[in-house]
């Protein structure tokens, strides 16, 4: 039969990356920390003092501090999504283990719906819902996010973190546009592409295959944003900001080898790490 959630190759292996990556130490140790699991990076400074101390406890310190840094990330991204109140509906595109989303409603109080083309992503995350017991205010769907299944106009806003490079973007604004109410806010946060020198770098090929991806140029996300009437408010170049969490982690246990990579490409500039926040007009 043939699915239509995974309607093409790309989904399909993208899914099957994800549904067989289910003990990625990355993710499930940091998560550990405080029971919260993201699918994404952190920003901010770190604090020098994990590196310093007890050999015995360094690797549990940098854990720890890494977790805190993409905790401090999906704060900064909610802090974009303009004033939500608890009747609200709010939507986490490709949500991953939910983390984020169970933040947002802790923050606002509003129902949210997370939509993941990975099934076990979504069943750790409405498990982790469940146990919070707020499984019938925050929902995860085996869905594509390029055709949600949602009603129309009914989303006060809808992010993104760190999935837009899996999809069309111009197919992925048109559902968001379908989505969002009027003057309802969009917000992502993605790394792309130099137009100049991005698609050429060797660092960013690396990323790409790495995570069975396709990183966009920077250009191309203004170009789908205002081919479907989604108005960028702000733009936040994170880029300075995501490398310090990058150094700690290649310094860590659960370094993967993908950290080296998206150091030479964030400091050469042939990759950028953007938050943009649009309004629905």
């Amino acid at each position: 039969m043939t699915s239509t959630i995974l309607r093409t190759d790309f989904e399909k292996s993208v899914a099957a990356y994800w549904n067989t990556n289910q003990d990625d130490p990355v993710n499930l140790r940091l998560g550990e920390v405080d029971d919260l699991y993201h699918h994404h990076y952190g920003v901010g400074p770190y604090d020098p003092a994990v590196l310093d101390g007890p050999a015995a406890t360094r690797e549990q310190r940098i854990i720890a501090e890494l977790h805190r840094l993409e905790s401090a990330q999906a704060d900064l991204l909610l802090d974009h999504l303009g004033p939500i109140a608890p009747e609200h509906l709010i939507l986490d595109g490709g949500s991953g283990r939910g983390g984020t989303s169970i933040m947002a409603h802790q923050r606002f109080g509003c129902e949210v719906d997370g939509v993941s083309i990975s099934e076990y992503q979504v069943g750790f995350a409405n498990e982790q819902a469940a146990r919070r017991g707020i499984a019938d205010r925050v929902r995860f769907h085996f869905r594509n996010m390029l055709e949600t299944q949602l009603p129309g106009n009914t989303r006060q806003a809808i992010w993104t973190n760190e999935t837009t490079m899996y999809v069309d973007l111009f197919d992925l604004y048109a559902e968001f546009a379908r989505l969002l109410r009027f003057g309802g806010r969009y917000v992502c946060i993605t790394g792309c592409a130099n137009d100049v020198t991005g698609l050429r770098s060797k660092a960013v090929s690396r990323i790409n295959e790495h995570y069975t991806c396709d990183i966009h140029p920077r250009s191309q996300y203004f170009k789908a944003l205002a081919a479907n009437g989604l108005v960028p408010i702000n733009v936040v170049d994170l880029t300075a900001a995501t490398i310090p969490y990058w150094e700690l982690r290649a310094r860590s246990e659960v370094a993967t080898g993908i950290e080296e990579p998206f150091l030479t490409a964030y400091r050469e500039g042939s990759f950028h790490y953007l938050l943009i926040a649009a309004d629905r007009i």
